[in-house]
Protein backbone atom coordinates (compact mmCIF):
# COMPACT_ATOMS: atom_id res chain seq x y z
CA UNK A 1 0.00 0.00 0.00
CA UNK A 2 1.42 3.92 -0.44
CA UNK A 3 2.50 6.01 1.96
CA UNK A 4 0.37 8.72 2.11
CA UNK A 5 1.61 11.80 1.46
CA UNK A 6 0.43 14.83 4.29
CA UNK A 7 -1.80 17.46 3.27
CA UNK A 8 -0.17 20.45 2.10
CA UNK A 9 -1.07 24.63 2.42
CA UNK A 10 -0.76 26.07 -0.32
CA UNK A 11 -1.85 30.28 -0.69
CA UNK A 12 -2.95 31.48 -3.48
CA UNK A 13 -2.85 35.68 -4.49
CA UNK A 14 -4.21 37.56 -7.33
CA UNK A 15 -2.49 40.50 -7.04
CA UNK A 16 -4.49 43.88 -7.61
CA UNK A 17 -4.02 47.81 -5.93
CA UNK A 18 -7.81 47.72 -5.41
CA UNK A 19 -8.89 44.81 -4.65
CA UNK A 20 -5.96 41.59 -3.76
CA UNK A 21 -7.72 38.32 -4.05
CA UNK A 22 -6.08 35.86 -1.45
CA UNK A 23 -6.70 32.05 -0.97
CA UNK A 24 -5.45 28.96 1.42
CA UNK A 25 -6.04 25.56 0.48
CA UNK A 26 -4.95 22.25 2.07
CA UNK A 27 -4.17 19.86 -0.32
CA UNK A 28 -2.92 16.10 -0.99
CA UNK A 29 -3.26 13.78 -4.14
CA UNK A 30 -6.90 12.96 -4.15
CA UNK A 31 -8.55 15.95 -2.26
CA UNK A 32 -8.45 19.65 -2.05
CA UNK A 33 -10.25 21.50 0.91
CA UNK A 34 -10.41 25.41 0.76
CA UNK A 35 -9.20 26.93 4.12
CA UNK A 36 -10.22 30.46 3.18
CA UNK A 37 -10.81 32.64 0.56
CA UNK A 38 -11.69 36.17 0.00
CA UNK A 39 -10.31 39.39 -1.28
CA UNK A 40 -8.14 42.44 0.67
CA UNK A 41 -10.80 45.78 -0.28
CA UNK A 42 -8.03 48.67 -0.66
CA UNK A 43 -10.11 50.85 -2.48
CA UNK A 44 -10.72 52.97 0.54
CA UNK A 45 -7.61 54.04 1.09
CA UNK A 46 -5.74 56.72 -1.14
CA UNK A 47 -2.09 56.46 -0.75
CA UNK A 48 -0.42 53.67 -2.86
CA UNK A 49 2.07 52.78 -0.61
CA UNK A 50 0.01 52.98 2.32
CA UNK A 51 -1.95 50.02 0.42
CA UNK A 52 1.25 47.95 -0.56
CA UNK A 53 1.96 48.36 3.48
CA UNK A 54 -1.26 46.76 3.84
CA UNK A 55 -1.08 44.03 1.60
CA UNK A 56 1.89 42.92 3.34
CA UNK A 57 0.80 43.11 6.66
CA UNK A 58 -2.57 41.16 5.90
CA UNK A 59 -0.97 38.42 4.32
CA UNK A 60 1.87 38.03 6.89
CA UNK A 61 -0.90 37.69 8.89
CA UNK A 62 -2.22 34.69 6.60
CA UNK A 63 1.21 33.29 6.36
CA UNK A 64 1.53 33.17 9.89
CA UNK A 65 -1.61 32.21 11.25
CA UNK A 66 -2.09 29.52 8.27
CA UNK A 67 1.50 28.92 7.73
CA UNK A 68 1.26 27.59 4.13
CA UNK A 69 4.45 25.51 2.33
CA UNK A 70 4.30 27.59 -0.78
CA UNK A 71 2.30 31.27 -2.11
CA UNK A 72 1.52 30.71 -5.77
CA UNK A 73 0.99 33.95 -7.36
CA UNK A 74 -0.78 35.19 -10.42
CA UNK A 75 1.54 36.93 -12.83
CA UNK A 76 1.01 40.05 -14.30
CA UNK A 77 -1.36 40.47 -17.35
CA UNK A 78 1.00 43.06 -19.76
CA UNK A 79 -1.45 45.88 -20.57
CA UNK A 80 -1.36 48.93 -22.18
CA UNK A 81 -1.66 50.91 -19.53
CA UNK A 82 2.24 51.43 -17.81
CA UNK A 83 1.04 53.36 -14.74
CA UNK A 84 -1.36 50.34 -14.09
CA UNK A 85 0.73 47.65 -14.48
CA UNK A 86 3.81 49.64 -12.18
CA UNK A 87 0.67 49.40 -9.91
CA UNK A 88 0.15 45.97 -10.18
CA UNK A 89 3.78 44.72 -10.22
CA UNK A 90 4.30 46.94 -6.91
CA UNK A 91 1.14 44.74 -5.19
CA UNK A 92 2.44 41.37 -6.41
CA UNK A 93 6.22 42.91 -5.13
CA UNK A 94 4.37 43.26 -1.52
CA UNK A 95 3.32 39.96 -1.85
CA UNK A 96 6.27 38.28 -2.40
CA UNK A 97 8.08 40.03 0.14
CA UNK A 98 5.28 38.81 2.41
CA UNK A 99 6.43 35.47 1.83
CA UNK A 100 9.97 36.16 1.73
CA UNK A 101 9.86 37.14 4.82
CA UNK A 102 8.23 34.58 6.47
CA UNK A 103 10.73 32.18 4.94
CA UNK A 104 8.00 30.82 2.17
CA UNK A 105 8.53 29.47 -1.30
CA UNK A 106 6.80 31.43 -4.01
CA UNK A 107 5.91 30.30 -7.61
CA UNK A 108 4.71 32.78 -10.34
CA UNK A 109 2.20 31.73 -12.79
CA UNK A 110 0.68 33.05 -15.71
CA UNK A 111 -2.99 33.46 -16.32
CA UNK A 112 -2.86 31.20 -18.90
CA UNK A 113 -1.29 28.77 -17.25
CA UNK A 114 -3.62 29.21 -14.54
CA UNK A 115 -6.73 29.08 -16.58
CA UNK A 116 -5.27 26.13 -18.69
CA UNK A 117 -4.88 23.85 -15.69
CA UNK A 118 -8.13 24.88 -14.24
CA UNK A 119 -10.45 24.91 -17.55
CA UNK A 120 -8.50 23.43 -20.13
CA UNK A 121 -8.41 26.47 -22.21
CA UNK A 122 -5.92 29.05 -21.21
CA UNK A 123 -8.24 31.84 -23.01
CA UNK A 124 -11.36 31.26 -20.31
CA UNK A 125 -13.08 34.01 -19.16
CA UNK A 126 -13.03 34.40 -15.21
CA UNK A 127 -16.33 33.19 -15.06
CA UNK A 128 -15.78 29.65 -16.84
CA UNK A 129 -12.62 29.59 -13.94
CA UNK A 130 -14.81 30.46 -11.60
CA UNK A 131 -17.45 27.85 -12.45
CA UNK A 132 -15.17 25.38 -12.93
CA UNK A 133 -14.15 25.83 -9.26
CA UNK A 134 -17.24 25.30 -8.25
CA UNK A 135 -17.75 22.35 -9.75
CA UNK A 136 -14.54 20.89 -8.86
CA UNK A 137 -14.72 21.59 -5.39
CA UNK A 138 -18.39 21.48 -5.01
CA UNK A 139 -18.56 24.73 -3.44
CA UNK A 140 -22.37 26.23 -2.60
CA UNK A 141 -21.78 29.45 -3.81
CA UNK A 142 -18.95 31.22 -5.22
CA UNK A 143 -17.29 34.29 -3.53
CA UNK A 144 -18.72 37.62 -4.92
CA UNK A 145 -15.83 38.45 -6.08
CA UNK A 146 -13.49 37.29 -8.90
CA UNK A 147 -10.87 38.05 -7.43
CA UNK A 148 -10.93 35.45 -4.64
CA UNK A 149 -11.63 32.88 -7.13
CA UNK A 150 -8.64 34.13 -9.57
CA UNK A 151 -6.51 33.35 -6.17
CA UNK A 152 -8.02 30.03 -5.80
CA UNK A 153 -7.26 29.24 -9.07
CA UNK A 154 -3.72 29.69 -8.83
CA UNK A 155 -3.02 28.10 -5.86
CA UNK A 156 -4.99 25.01 -7.30
CA UNK A 157 -2.87 25.19 -10.30
CA UNK A 158 0.16 25.37 -8.34
CA UNK A 159 -1.20 21.64 -6.83
CA UNK A 160 -1.99 20.20 -10.34
CA UNK A 161 1.78 21.33 -11.43
CA UNK A 162 2.66 18.79 -8.44
CA UNK A 163 6.06 20.82 -7.84
CA UNK A 164 6.74 20.18 -4.31
CA UNK A 165 8.89 22.66 -2.05
CA UNK A 166 12.11 21.39 -0.77
CA UNK A 167 12.67 21.71 2.77
CA UNK A 168 15.40 23.57 4.22
CA UNK A 169 17.78 20.76 5.30
CA UNK A 170 20.75 23.32 6.70
CA UNK A 171 21.23 27.04 6.24
CA UNK A 172 24.72 28.30 5.08
CA UNK A 173 26.84 31.10 6.50
CA UNK A 174 28.36 31.83 3.70
CA UNK A 175 28.34 32.30 0.21
CA UNK A 176 31.68 29.72 0.13
CA UNK A 177 29.41 27.31 1.87
CA UNK A 178 26.26 27.32 -0.53
CA UNK A 179 28.61 27.36 -3.75
CA UNK A 180 30.15 24.16 -2.66
CA UNK A 181 26.89 22.45 -2.07
CA UNK A 182 25.07 23.68 -5.17
CA UNK A 183 28.38 23.39 -7.57
CA UNK A 184 25.50 22.69 -10.38
CA UNK A 185 24.14 26.36 -9.67
CA UNK A 186 27.50 28.72 -10.44
CA UNK A 187 27.34 29.85 -13.91
CA UNK A 188 31.10 30.83 -15.01
CA UNK A 189 31.57 33.82 -17.36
Amino acid sequence: MPAQTAPRTIMGVDPGTNILGYSLVSADKNTIKIISTGVIQLKKTDNHYTRLSIIFSRLTEYIQTYKPEAMAVEAPFFGKNVQSMLKLGRAQGAAIVAAASQGIEVIEYSPRRVKQSITGNGNASKEQVAKMLQSVLKMETLPKHFDATDALAVAICHHYSGKRIAQKSSSYSNWADYIEANPGKVKKL
